[in-house]
Order: structure tokens, then C-alpha cells, then sequence
């Protein structure tokens, strides 16, 4: 390659990211310390702040027993609470639009319960045509839940706007993935938002690769609702617990859903009233109390996000994400992302001969690269703004061309 490793150093001390902040991974082989991790957009790194902040919630689980609800140092019956007004931040959305809980499938099965609401001829579900597996399942399973037939009903597109045109009438529900799984393409959140709603169908985003990768104005676009997942870009650990938004106009409504513990107002919760008296905000959908030792890492992670700022790390991503794509054109190996840097996060996808999987393997043993593989042939690169360094990209690309060449 005729980019040096000088010049990649160089662009590391005009362009440093917070790489400090986090626990780097230390490398199984090659000729550096630390893994050149490029697989962020499968899993976040650790920050270094998670460890004291977790144990100190343990700390107060010892000390005070079930009294920790109330007089813990971060009192856990309103813990979750620590966690909307950032979440809210990172999405544009307003706090009361905003809660953080379960699981991402989870809470895209208890959204849909209020937003698919199929009838008449108006029962199809459109869904990207690589969308992740788990989200097909989902809509799936809903379709059969209300008696209909899954082949029929979901619609797996390739241009939602061209198929939102097409479709519309019978269109029910559209769920997309905002950035995609597969291929890092940010899809137009915005139009085809506006597209579903003219069709006269409720829109919903799937936004487990576009929650910290991509700055989001949920409020302003409109969306009926969405969620994520904080084990990715969020950088809270695996399984960590996820987030929901779900559009003002919604809220304080009779909207079906369903209800727990957790969905009736704090302020009546310990009366222990049979029927529940939900908020108005994003906190009805919310069922049994938070696990507040899954909480800690999120908001510990949303914390990094609220001091260094979206935009800072969307502009150092499209500066690191190209410098990777034009090492990946130099050595030869290119990619099947979009070009256009406004139409991507900061995966950069390689189809390779087979053997994704076996590939990944070998970057990471012989030369100290993590990088994420999809089999059969889609090699996974992203180099996240937060603690990627161009040294990281450098190193991927070398490792990439040795491997091409062997």
C-alpha cells in the first residue's frame, strides 16, 4: 500500500477521538499491543467509567438492602428516569417521548401492539429486503399472531418509497431498519417517513445501527414510533437494555398496549390499586421495574455521548470512515456501502469469496484485527469515531490485502 503508517499516525494527533475513554482489547496477534476493533457496530467497547459506577450501584445494594430503592446514592425507584432526558438528547426526541427498557425485539413486539393494527385491507407490513433477521421474525410472528398469513403479508423491499407508492393502500405498518444491518446504508428517515403517513400507514424504525452512529431528529421527523438497542454504538454492554420512542401525538392516548407494574403512574404505584393509571408519556409502554445493574452502564454511556456531542462524532466519522474506504480502494479489496458519505454510518461492508467468517478469524489471530463477519461473505468494518483511530483503519486494510493475497 502506498499510504504509510506515519501518515496514519499523523492523522491520529491532528484527529484524535477519546480512545482514552475505553478499554481496548488486547490483540491475540500481530506486531501491536491492542486490536485494531472495527467491530462496534456488533459490539460497543467498555468504558472505562463502567466498572466503578457499576459496583458502586452494588456497593449500595450491600450496604442499605431493599432500602436502596429510596436512599441509594442513584435511589433505584426512579432510576430509570437518569436515563430519559440523554436518551432523549441522542435521539431528538422530548423526554416525555422517551424511555429506556427491555430488550430490542421485546420492546418492537410492545410497540407493535399498539401501532399494528391491521383491518380491512389495510394489513400489510413492509420491511426492508435484508432486514435483520430478528426483525423479520417479529413482524412475522405478529402477522400470524392476528391470523394472517406471514408470506402474504410482509412486504420485503429494496426501495421503500418506490414499494410505499406501489403498496400503500394495504400498507398497515412500515418497520425499516434506519441504517442497515448488512450493508451500513442510512436510509432517507425523513421521507419515507412522510411517504407512509400520505399512504395512511404508521411508520416505525428499527434504530439499533443508527443510535449513536447517525445524528437523529425523531421529534421533528415524526415517526409513530421506534427503538434500539445500547450494546452497539451506545458501548453498554451485551444485552444491555434498550430504548423507545414514541411520538407525542401518541401519548395520553387509548392506544392499546400492554401493562405491568411499571406502566401505571409513579406517584399511585404503591397504593396498589388494581387498574392501572398510565402516564402520559413514553412510560405507559414501560411493564416490570427496570434491572437497575443493566441501567448503570447505559447511563453511564449516554453520559460520553451528552459531553462530547453528537455532531463532533458524526464529523469525525465521516472523516475516519473515508479514510478507510480510500485504503480499501488502494489495496484493491473496495466495498458494498454506499459511496455517498451522507448516505451511511461508519460501516464499511467487503463481500468476500466465502469464508466471512473464517476471514475474520484469521485478521484476528495473525494480525490483531476484530472485525465482524456475516456469512457467507460479507466482511464487517467500522471504524467508530468514539475510540477507532486511523492506525486502527490502517492496519485493517494492511491485514485485508495480506489476506487477498495469500
Amino acid at each position: 500500500m502506498k499510504t504509510s503508517q506515519d501518515d496514519a499516525r499523523r492523522r491520529d494527533r491532528e484527529d484524535p477521538g477519546h480512545r482514552d475513554l475505553f478499554l481496548i482489547p488486547p490483540a491475540e496477534g500481530g506486531a501491536y499491543p491492542e486490536t485494531a476493533y472495527l467491530a462496534g457496530n456488533s459490539l460497543g467497547l467498555q468504558p472505562r467509567a463502567t466498572r466503578d459506577e457499576l459496583l458502586a450501584d452494588l456497593d449500595g445494594w450491600a450496604r442499605l438492602g431493599v432500602e436502596g430503592h429510596l436512599d441509594a446514592d442513584r435511589p433505584w425507584l426512579p432510576y430509570h428516569a437518569l436515563l430519559t432526558e440523554p436518551a432523549a438528547r441522542l435521539v431528538g426526541a422530548l423526554p416525555q417521548e422517551t424511555v429506556v427498557m427491555n430488550s430490542l425485539t421485546v420492546n418492537l413486539h410492545l410497540l407493535m401492539v399498539s401501532f399494528y393494527r391491521p383491518g380491512g385491507g389495510r394489513t400489510r407490513i413492509l420491511i426492508e429486503e435484508h432486514a435483520f433477521p430478528s426483525d423479520s421474525y417479529a413482524v412475522r410472528s405478529q402477522a400470524r399472531f392476528h391470523g394472517l398469513d406471514p408470506d402474504e403479508t410482509v412486504i420485503r423491499t429494496a426501495d421503500p418509497l418506490a414499494d410505499i407508492e406501489r403498496h400503500g393502500d394495504r400498507i398497515a405498518l412500515v418497520l425499516l431498519g434506519g441504517v442497515n444491518y448488512l450493508t451500513g446504508e442510512l436510509l432517507d428517515i425523513p421521507a419515507i417517513t412522510a411517504a407512509g403517513h400520505a399512504a395512511g400507514a404508521t411508520v416505525g424504525w428499527d434504530l439499533a445501527h443508527a443510535a449513536g452512529n447517525i445524528p437523529l431528529r425523531l421529534h421533528e421527523w415524526g415517526p409513530d414510533f421506534a427503538a434500539w438497542c445500547s450494546y452497539k454504538y451506545l458501548n453498554s454492554g451485551p444485552g444491555a437494555l434498550g430504548g423507545v420512542f414514541v411520538h407525542e401525538r401518541h401519548l395520553d392516548t387509548d392506544r392499546p398496549r400492554f401493562e405491568g407494574w411499571w406502566s401505571t403512574e409513579a406517584t399511585t404505584r404503591f397504593l396498589m390499586r388494581p387498574v392501572a393509571t398510565p402516564p402520559g408519556t413514553a412510560e405507559a409502554w414501560q411493564i416490570s421495574n427496570p434491572p437497575i445493574f443493566a441501567m448503570g452502564p447505559v447511563r453511564t454511556s449516554l453520559e460520553l455521548f451528552d459531553q462530547i456531542g453528537m455532531e463532533r462524532l458524526r464529523a469525525r466519522s465521516i472523516r475516519l470512515t473515508g479514510y478507510l474506504e480510500s485504503l480499501l480502494d488502494e489495496a484493491g479489496t473496495g466495498h458494498i456501502s454506499p459511496r455517498d458519505p451522507e448516505r451511511r454510518g461508519c460501516q464499511l461492508s467487503v463481500r468476500v469469496t466465502g469464508g466471512a467468517g473464517d476471514l475474520a478469524r484469521r485478521l484476528r489471530v495473525e494480525h490483531g484485527v476484530i472485525a465482524d463477519a456475516r456469512e457467507p461473505d460479507i466482511l464487517r468494518l467500522t471504524p467508530v469515531p468514539l475510540y477507532s483511530t486511523y492506525h486502527d483503519c490502517w492496519r485493517a486494510a494492511q491485514a485485508l490485502a495480506t489476506a487477498f493475497t495469500l
